[in-house]
């Protein structure tokens, strides 16, 4: 912890969640738009959506490899699932978006990086991980406003320019450096987790365990920023509430069932149990 850090909990987060009216409807609460699953990663854009889902975005699509489209249904029928191949596939469903998660599964091939151009020059908030944050590195450059990313030591180091050990001997300094090259909101991911932004006090995440180490975490923590982005809460908002939201379903898993095997779908299903129950029955 450093003078200008807060040490962020699960209290102060179900805080920033409103209680839904009783005439609720879908479309109160966002579209979100997750892109990526390339040949063979499909898993990681269903981690994505599904995580979108549990963390109460009204609609959720994805855009992927057609050979994923028929496992994504069958997994999660509540998606809208569309095969992509070019950039001008997926021109409707930006221009219907509310946010754009991008990056699980992406890859880092001509399409890949086709749909990611795609996402930064389409207005729309975005959240940018994984295989989408490597190929922001190999292209330095300002994101667009009101963007979060997401990234693991590996990631920060690469988009960075140094090492993963220079990241980890001072994470707040990376986590700030990263917020401030890339003009954007910056989760650093890892024990006590970091996110830092321009004139914001870095938060530090209360909670989280060593069972959380596994693959697919982040694909679920992608997920559920993405949705909180699309219920209205500014960049850093989602960011910091969306990280301790991640880190307490974790914990309820552990808490119930060990932190061995420990898997990213089971973080997802406990979501709900950390978000703030109704106050008037």
């Amino acid at each position: 912890m450093t003078a200008a850090s807060h040490l962020a909990t699960l209290a102060e987060a179900q805080a920033q969640i409103p209680q839904r009216p009783r005439d609720a409807h879908k479309g109160m609460f966002g579209h979100v738009l997750c892109i990526g699953g390339g040949r063979g990663m499909g898993g990681a854009l269903a981690l994505c959506a599904e995580s979108a889902l549990r963390a109460g975005a009204g609609r959720v699509s994805a855009a992927t490899r057609a050979e994923h489209v028929a496992v994504l249904l069958a997994r999660r029928p509540e998606c809208m699932v569309h095969a992509v191949e070019s950039p001008t596939d997926i021109a409707d469903l930006i221009a219907s978006a509310d946010v754009i998660a991008i990056g699980p599964g992406l890859g880092r091939d001509a399409w890949a990086t086709a749909l990611l151009d795609a996402a930064l020059s389409s207005g729309r908030p975005l959240v940018i991980d994984a295989d989408a944050l490597t190929l922001v590195s190999s292209n330095p450059q300002s994101l667009p406003a009101g963007t979060v990313i997401t990234p693991h030591p590996g990631e920060a180091a690469r988009l960075l320019g140094i090492t993963t050990d220079d990241v980890q001997a001072d994470r707040f300094a990376s986590a700030q450096a990263l917020a401030e090259r890339y003009g954007c909101t910056a989760v650093l991911k890892g024990q006590g987790t970091l996110i830092a932004a321009h004139g914001e006090h870095t938060h530090v995440v209360a909670g989280g365990n060593p069972g959380m180490a596994s693959a697919g975490m982040g694909d679920a923590l992608t997920g559920i920023v993405a949705a909180l982005r699309a219920q209205r809460h500014d960049a850093f908002a989602a960011a910091w509430i969306g990280a301790v939201l991640h880190a307490a379903a974790g914990d309820v898993v552990a808490a119930r069932q060990g932190e061995h095997g420990l898997l990213a779908s089971d973080l997802i299903a406990a979501l709900p149990a950390v978000f703030p129950r109704r106050m008037d029955g």
